[in-house]
């Protein structure tokens, strides 16, 4: 089995990662934020920060360009909307001189009306059939409330970079998903030629879909440097991270689903509140309605979404973003209906089977694939076995690639193949796949073949890392550009559309076994079975990497994790890693992941799909829906923490 390439670097320290960086004269920012929830500035004074010895620069609304942020906003707005938002950042020799002359900053507040409850915009309506005649056939009709709670990314290393100047040009080593999506934003806000700006991510410590836009931190450090003429390095300390680099949204899912006696769905009909936040940044669209619209077959759907503006933290994208908290509830909704309608959980599933895209109107290219997934789950949980503590789930996702441009260059050089691609390795191993992809279609050893990734120099565009879309995307176009350059000795592809006549998904099932403690609240999960339909499985080590990380992700978004805000003062309470509760070693259970390879060669020519973000679906209500069946209760709100369980028995 081929290990990851960068695991020595890695386990050695030698990776480079953003904070890493150690350029000559580097100095160091700090960012200022905001203390009330909503306040106008009224006035800055930084001189005492300014004389302070060691400080190089200050930057605030009082002497920064106007450059325009979000949808009616500036990189140092004079109104702030949010507890976070940025006032002024300051460079200096040290970052511990910077945080103290941050503190120097005299600012007057004007402190305004909050809102936590939300404004709400225009609504997102997708529909099809007669929800009313799908209500009126049905035998039995379920009327339920489900709430997801706001879920902070918190990855290993947060949201930071290092910025200097060549003349005119800029260059960033930044920690990002999408090198040229942030090249060519921060080349926009600076008004320079995109070529003008190069970014480079050598490694970096977790995303989740919250490093797939520009912050405002990247502009920030990049002015700092052009007023110094010296590197700025800007890393957000974790409160920073956890208040102001985004966050999944909450939800409140009002949801109807009715059925035949034999289970056959006859209406599904939802409608959906989503907290977005002060601002809307780019990359946050979270599709809950969308599993609603195609994980069963019904004629008859109405679902509606409809975000809601608050003054606290802006929401962005978080790993599977809508379909998580979606699946929460549809997939509790459907066993909730099963038991109504006394059929077993699996087999109403089965009975809605669909093989095609209901929302787009085509059939699937791996029809098939989602019956599997839920044939091995069932039969590695034992689920004919009936016992307590039993839960189970089934998702779909999208994750077939093709986001176009995606160029690749295979060259031979000094006896070896060299691969060079414009995406970046957001820890989920790029550089081990791309190389498994190449080495085949050249018929060489992997040790034979080279990887170059996380450089917009070379000018050969690659996507973001999103959507579980980096392989699928990438993969076709090193296979195109590898087999061209055999004949060649040098070849560029591009990654050709997707097909227009079939839709592509990835999607699978999860079990979970679990025991509660009546008198504590206490749920132990023993063990987590998941299949997931990824198509070829190049790298069955990577591929179980992801699996078992997206479960330990989602065991925190079941159980534990949830940002507090205090109404009072709208002042998120656990903005760091002793309060907020991620999973530690010792929360995580066995899991065994039963996926299959099974390729989709009608998505794309290596007939890989994506595994990044699946994994993370379906485990929430699995547990819930094995809470229910240890318990008898059952809980409709995230995350099902001990107090509620406690309450429900009492």
């Amino acid at each position: 089995m081929m290990t990851r390439r960068e695991g020595p670097a890695k386990v050695t320290g030698a990776a480079r990662y953003s904070a890493d960086m150690r350029l000559p004269g580097t100095l160091y920012a700090r960012i200022l934020r905001s203390p009330h929830p909503h306040a106008r500035i009224a006035g800055i004074d930084a001189s005492r920060a300014a004389a302070l010895p060691g400080v190089r620069a200050v930057l605030s609304s009082a002497n920064s360009p106007a450059i325009g942020w979000h949808e009616s906003s500036r990189l140092f707005d004079s109104t702030l909307r949010y507890i976070g938002d940025e006032v002024a950042a300051i460079a200096a020799d040290t970052p511990e001189l910077a945080e103290d002359a941050a503190r120097l900053i005299e600012v007057r507040y004007e402190p305004l009306a909050f809102d936590l409850d939300g404004e709400r915009r225009k609504p997102k309506l997708e529909q099809r059939g007669d929800i009313a005649r799908g209500l009126r056939e049905a035998d039995v009709v379920l009327e339920a409330e489900y709430r997801t709670q706001t879920a902070l990314h918190n990855a290993l290393e947060p949201h930071g970079c290092t910025a200097l100047w060549q003349g005119d040009r800029l260059t960033v080593y930044e920690s990002t998903q999408g090198i040229f999506a942030v090249r060519n934003e921060v080349a926009e806000k600076l008004g320079l030629a995109a070529e003008h700006v190069r970014l480079i991510t050598e490694h970096m410590g977790g995303g989740f879909g919250a490093k797939q836009i520009a912050w405002k931190h990247t502009v920030i450090a990049a002015l700092l440097a052009q007023r110094t003429g010296r590197p700025v390095q800007l890393m957000l300390e974790r409160t920073a991270e956890n208040l102001a680099s985004g966050n999944r949204n909450a939800t409140r899912q009002k949801l109807r689903l009715a059925a035949k006696r034999d289970g056959t769905l006859t209406a599904i009909d939802v409608r959906i509140d989503l907290e977005q936040g002060a601002y809307s940044v780019g990359g946050e669209d979270s599709d809950v309605i969308g599993t609603y619209l195609t994980l069963y077959r019904c004629a008859n759907v109405r679902a509606e979404q409809t975000a809601l503006a608050t003054h606290l933290g802006p929401a962005v994208a978080f790993r599977a973003p809508g379909y998580a908290e979606g699946n929460f509830a549809l997939e509790s909704a459907i066993d909730e209906l099963a038991e109504r309608l006394d059929m077993d959980a699996i087999d109403l599933r089965l009975r809605n089977y669909t093989t095609a895209d209901q929302r787009e109107g085509k059939s699937f290219t791996s029809p098939e694939s989602l019956r599997r997934c839920i044939a091995r789950t069932a039969q590695a949980i034992e689920w004919q076995r009936k016992r307590p503590g039993l839960g189970f789930a089934a998702h779909d996702w999208a994750a077939g690639g093709g986001w176009p441009p995606a160029q690749a260059r295979v060259e031979f050089r000094s006896g070896k193949a060299r691969v060079i691609v414009g995406v970046q390795d957001i820890g989920t191993g790029s550089r081990t796949a791309l190389a498994q992809i190449a080495a085949e279609a050249l018929a060489i050893p992997c040790d034979a073949v080279e990887v170059e990734l996380g450089d917009t120099a070379p000018g050969l565009y690659g996507p973001t890392s999103a959507g579980s879309a980096t392989l699928a995307t990438l993969g076709p176009a090193i296979h195109e550009a590898a087999r061209a350059a055999k004949a060649e000795g040098s070849a560029v592809a591009e990654r050709r559309d997707n097909p227009k006549d079939r839709s592509i998904r990835t999607c699978g099932a999860q079990a979970v076994e679990l025991s509660v403690e009546r008198d504590t609240g206490e749920v132990i999960v023993k063990r987590v079975v998941a299949a997931h339909d990824s198509g070829r499985i190049v790298n069955p080590l990577l591929h179980a990497s992801q699996v078992i990380g997206g479960i330990t992700q989602a065991l925190g978004y079941a159980l534990s994790e949830e940002r507090i805000v205090d109404a009072r003062l709208g002042e998120v309470l656990n903005a760091n890693l002793e309060e907020y509760k991620i999973p530690t070693l010792a929360d995580i259970p066995e899991i065994i992941n039963v996926s299959e390879s099974m390729p989709d060669t009608e998505a794309n020519p290596t007939g890989a799909k994506g595994c990044g973000e699946p994994p993370i679906i379906p485990t929430a209500a699995a547990i819930a829906n094995a809470i229910h069946s240890a318990t008898g209760l059952r809980i409709r709100e995230l995350p099902i923490t001990r107090d509620k369980l406690i309450n429900g028995v009492r």
